[in-house]
């Protein structure tokens, strides 16, 4: 049974190109963090089609949220007022902090949803009690906190869609979005993160639409009121079991209870 394929196109071969060399990456480094071959790379590059089970790897060694297939996909512009009909967009989220950290909850969260979706699919061909760090190719294991990598089987990933599809179902009622648990609070900012690389590599199509006063790319820390999410679990720190950063405390409410 044949791979289907992304089919090539010139315009397409110059964005992984200008990608590539904006990161610094020679074509065998590429190739090598991608799997693939040189001359493959190569290939690619000069606009020959590319395997559909290939475009996650390219993908991440570029750091893109997606492949633009075609040159007609590039002339489809993402527009962040077409995303306030999204069934996750917040309204609270819109008012507060403005309607980039609006739409970037909204888009992050789709990305997310699909990146989890892949990692289970691929942890169902594995042994039960397999995690992430086994998988060929993931982009959760770059995103997750690395010290508890093991952790991150299917049945964690599958918790964690929950919860995601849960905060997006609640983000939509207009009700303050807050996170109660460190697993909410995780899901929130990597669905920012997952944004600002999609930003990044739309901001020529975005431009119009990125004036934004209220907007800044500390908001999450405002919703958060800190940034310990960021300085417990991604500042090389070890943390012990009754820390409750720790990841056997990540579903707990700890956060805005009321007393």
């Amino acid at each position: 049974m044949s791979n289907k394929a992304v089919p090539g196109s010139k315009s397409l071969a110059n964005k992984i190109k200008q990608r590539r060399t904006e990161l610094g990456l020679t074509i065998e480094e590429a190739a090598s963090r991608a799997g693939v071959g040189t001359k493959t790379w190569c290939r690619y590059e000069a606009g020959e089609s590319i395997r559909q089970d290939k475009v996650k790897g390219i993908c991440k060694v570029l750091n893109w949220p997606n492949l633009i297939a075609s040159e007609n996909d590039v002339e489809k512009n993402i527009s962040i007022a077409d995303y306030r009909k999204h069934e996750a967009w917040s309204n609270y989220l819109e008012k507060t902090f403005g309607k980039i950290a609006a739409f970037s909850f909204a888009a992050g969260s789709d990305i997310l949803y699909d990146q989890i979706t892949d990692d289970m699919q691929e942890l169902t061909k594995l042994p039960k009690g397999s995690h992430i760090g086994q998988l060929n190719c993931s982009y959760l294991a770059d995103m997750l906190p690395p010290q508890f990598l093991m952790h991150y089987d299917y049945e964690f990933l599958y918790q964690m869609q929950c919860k995601l599809e849960q905060l997006r179902n609640f983000s939509k009622t207009g009700i303050p979005l807050i996170a109660h648990s460190v697993l909410e609070e995780l899901i929130i900012y990597l669905c920012n993160e997952e944004a600002l690389i999609l930003l990044e590599s739309e901001k020529e199509s975005l431009a119009s639409n990125l004036k934004d006063k209220k907007y800044t790319k500390d908001w999450i820390f405002d919703l958060f009121d800190d940034m310990d999410i960021v300085t417990c679990l991604y500042s090389n720190l070890y943390l012990t079991t009754d820390h409750i950063y720790h990841f056997s405390h990540w579903n707990e409410i700890q956060f805005y209870v009321n007393s």
